[in-house]
């Protein structure tokens, strides 16, 4: 592709741009540079973005509800932040179960309003779709997606009949917003947070209550260790891991731009910035641009390892 057909679409993603910085609903924003007083709920809390946003939440003034599957994972964190002169609890959690986040809603709110709730937990994926089990797929879905509706079934009711401000963040990813080869099925639960937040965003217009998506690129996290990798993909997972070391961004990084994305009320909050928008920008101004970019990226990274 020339230089010039390259700027060209780059002048047209002007207008996607605005799209992107589009702002939520007319709903009041919470100031996240002062949280004191306000109560903060984590899902996937015990490690990578979610340990982040709780560790920042705290440090910001807010008590902290950290969530994890790993109750003693959701412990340390909480256990950092009172270190740390901050207020938190731990809870063990499946996001997968609606049982399970109904009672720690049921829990949660006992212990006073929800000014923030965070649908944070997720697990990872890769490989390609003729390879992905079914269930690999169960197991995405019920995570990636139902863990997030979950969390919305039992927390949005409630937030919204506190008749007060009220910020909902769901953790998606660039791969929800561009495709990246090898990860479809990934791909497609968090594709799938990314629609569900939008539409949401619109219900939600005339309420106290705000909704966004937060969307990370390459993250320096734990995910890609925890993985099911399949195919050609479980023979690099050791090598994808340490490229996700070297080159990924810190998940302290992404906690910040999240908590600006809610102060600022955006829609999608694509994290880092650098990394996700022009891509992101390139795809909706030309699809077959965007997705000669994924394919070129993707070899790039194959060549890496």
């Amino acid at each position: 592709m020339k230089i010039n057909s390259i700027c060209g679409l780059a002048l047209l993603g002007v207008t996607a741009a605005a799209v992107a910085a589009r702002r939520s609903s007319g709903a009041p924003r919470i100031d996240t540079s002062n949280l004191s007083g306000s109560t903060a709920v984590v899902t996937g809390g015990g490690s990578g973005i979610g340990r982040s946003l709780a560790m920042l939440l705290a440090q910001r003034g807010a008590r902290v509800h950290v969530a994890d599957l790993d109750g003693p994972s959701a412990e340390a964190v909480a256990g950092a932040v009172r270190a740390a002169g901050g207020d938190a609890v731990a809870h063990a959690v499946n996001v997968a179960d609606a049982a399970s986040v109904a009672r720690f809603a049921d829990g949660v709110f006992a212990d006073g309003p929800v000014d923030l709730l965070f649908n944070n937990a997720g697990v990872g994926h890769a490989g390609a779709v003729a390879d992905t089990t079914l269930e690999d797929w169960r197991r995405l879905i019920d995570v990636n997606l139902l863990g997030v509706v979950h969390g919305l079934h039992a927390f949005l009711p409630r937030l919204l009949a506190q008749d007060r401000p009220a910020q909902i963040v769901n953790t998606a990813s660039m791969a929800g917003l561009v495709p990246v080869p090898g990860l479809a099925a990934y791909s497609a639960t968090k594709a799938a947070v990314v629609g569900l937040t939008d539409a949401l965003d619109i219900e939600l217009r005339g309420t106290q209550v705000r909704v966004c998506a937060l969307c990370p690129g390459v993250i320096n996290t734990a995910i890609i260790s925890t993985s099911t990798m399949r195919g050609d993909w479980a023979q690099r997972q050791a090598r994808t891991v340490e490229l996700y070391a070297k080159r990924g961004t810190s998940p302290d990084v992404v906690a910040r731009q999240a908590l600006a994305g809610v102060t600022r009320g955006r829609t999608i909050v694509p994290t880092p910035r650098y990394q996700v928008v022009p891509h992101w920008l390139l795809k909706r101004a030309s699809p077959r641009a965007g997705r000669a970019v994924s394919v070129a990226a993707s070899r790039y990274l194959t060549r890496s390892q």
